[in-house]
């Protein structure tokens, strides 16, 4: 099916790539976004894709486009912030948002937020911006708690939340259940990355559900200080055997099949600065993850954030920003799964 979407604080593109997957061409693709890595790598990734600028520039016009998705900045009702809320000067930029929907009146949009956003406030903050959907008029609005562990292997409970212009398109997305059967064939990329997240295969190779007791915390993408290297995974056996394989020496290993590993060898939380609170250990040393497999954690293909399209000029993105990206994208394979149960008409 076309579509024409509008991509709000587009970030690495996840919406899009999720939109994508699910079977959908986008044949007018706009985005909307504030950081210069972000921005570079979303025209890279990208090609046919038009930017509009900062969210409080871009001016819509009716019926412009039929999807408008967006993360709008989640600071302010994280449980790890100061818990703003809709006070906070990044949160309230979903009013821009809720400004561009009555203006362009799509056929859905989506929105994707933090767990915390339902008690920030004591719940006020979340009713408030559910009655602000609401006030657009024609709406009808679902929404749950989704669960990235659902799909891949990594713990990030987000909200999503539909709302479906009356006759262009129906509720019945939700629930999605965590024992919903998902057997995807990840196109393209899939064959490269064979067991890197914990999958099983049928005889015929097709992926099933991944091993969900192998499953890695939250991704973040706050800067910070510090990190504490009593957080690893125990990966031996794994990393011997792809320094064997590779001719490679100690600390030039590449991305792993991090999720091969004993039920007790579980990761912990990504975490600032830069996820360099997650280490793997070899034995002898003890490293990052790599942004490829941050990467493969949110369901994008290898090397996604590797460049960026910087003043007409392709250029590699900073490994910093890579990370970064990873930690504020949305997980591609969720909003696969929200997609194919949309009925647009």
């Amino acid at each position: 099916m076309e579509v024409k979407v509008l991509d709000l604080f587009s970030g690495a593109g996840g919406f899009s790539k999720g939109i994508e997957m699910a079977g959908y061409t986008i044949t007018k693709h706009y985005f909307s976004e504030i950081d210069k890595h972000a921005i570079a790598n979303y025209l890279y990734n990208f090609k046919n894709a038009e930017y509009y600028g900062t969210v409080t520039d871009v001016q819509g016009r009716r019926n412009e486009v039929d999807i408008i998705t967006f993360g709008s900045p989640c600071q302010d009702f994280s449980l790890a912030g100061k818990r703003k809320g809709m006070e906070g000067e990044r949160s309230s930029l979903i009013r821009e948002a809720i400004r561009l929907i009555d203006e362009i009146r799509p056929s859905i949009f989506v929105w994707e937020n933090v767990k915390g956003t339902f008690s920030s406030n004591n719940g006020a903050d979340f009713w408030g911006i559910i009655s602000a959907f609401a006030n657009i008029g024609g709406y009808r609005l679902e929404w749950q708690l989704l669960n990235t562990s659902w799909f891949l292997p990594q713990n990030r409970e987000r909200i999503y939340l539909i709302g479906h212009l009356a006759e262009r398109s129906e509720r019945g997305v939700f629930p999605i259940g965590e024992e919903d059967e998902i057997n995807y064939e990840r196109k393209g990329y899939e064959e490269a990355n064979q067991g890197v997240i914990g999958y099983s295969r049928d005889s015929k190779g097709k992926i099933l559900n991944y091993h969900k007791k192998n499953i890695a915390n939250t991704l973040h993408s706050s800067s910070g200080s510090g990190g504490n290297t009593d957080q690893y995974v125990y990966n031996n056996k794994a990393l011997n055997k792809t320094i064997k394989e590779n001719n490679l020496k100690q600390g030039e290993v590449k991305a792993l099949d991090l999720y091969n590993h004993k039920a007790r060898d579980i990761s912990p939380t990504l975490k600032e600065p830069h996820h360099n609170d997650l280490r793997l250990y070899d034995g002898l040393h003890i490293r990052r993850l790599t942004e490829i497999e941050c990467e493969r954690l949110q369901g994008f293909p290898d090397d996604w954030t590797k460049y960026g399209i910087y003043d007409g000029k392709v250029k590699e993105i900073p490994r910093t920003q890579r990370y970064k990206l990873m930690g504020n994208a949305v997980t591609t394979e969720v909003v696969a799964e929200i997609f194919r149960r949309i009925n647009l008409k």
